[in-house]
C-alpha cells in the first residue's frame, strides 16, 4: 500500500484507489471523465488541513473539484466562488439536507465557500456533488 504523505513518490489513480479501499473513487474518476472530459491528476499539497497526496480534477484550466483521499471513503473540496454562488444558491432546496448544512455551515472567505462533502457510496451526496461541480463547469 502507498504511503500517502510520502512526497517523494507520486501514486496513480489506482494506487490511489487501492488506498482508499471503496470502488467509488474508481467510479468517480470514470463519471468524472464522461461527463466534463477531465482526468484527474494526483497532486501533493504541504497544506496544514490535509498534506498528502490529492487528485485534481481540472478543465480548461479552472478546477472542477479536489478529492482527498481517506481510508474507506474520500473527501471532495468544490469552491463556490463569488461567480457560481448565487446558482448554487438557487440548486441547494433541491439537494438533499446534509449538502444544504454543509453550505449553511461552511464561513465565507474572500466571497468563496470551501464546501466539503464525504463520499462513501453513490448516494444522493454523490449526485448532489455532480449538480455542484456541474455549475463550476457545463458537463458534455
Amino acid at each position: 500500500m502507498i504511503d500517502i504523505k510520502d512526497k517523494g513518490y507520486c501514486p496513480t489513480l489506482e494506487e490511489i484507489g487501492g488506498y482508499i479501499g471503496n470502488p467509488v473513487f474508481m467510479q468517480f474518476c470514470i463519471d468524472m471523465k464522461a461527463q466534463y472530459d477531465c482526468v484527474g491528476k494526483a497532486e501533493f499539497s504541504s497544506c496544514s488541513w490535509m498534506p498528502g497526496w490529492n487528485v485534481k480534477f481540472k478543465k480548461a484550466g479552472k478546477n472542477l473539484c479536489t478529492v482527498y483521499p481517506r481510508e474507506g471513503f474520500f473527501t471532495i473540496l468544490i469552491v463556490a466562488g463569488a461567480k457560481e454562488r448565487s446558482a448554487v444558491e438557487a440548486v441547494l432546496p433541491s439537494c438533499i439536507p446534509e449538502v444544504q448544512e454543509v453550505y449553511e455551515q461552511t464561513e465565507s472567505g474572500n466571497g468563496q465557500k470551501w464546501l466539503m462533502f464525504d463520499v462513501e457510496d453513490r448516494d444522493e451526496v454523490y449526485r448532489d456533488v455532480f449538480r455542484l461541480i456541474g455549475i463550476r463547469r457545463r458537463a458534455k
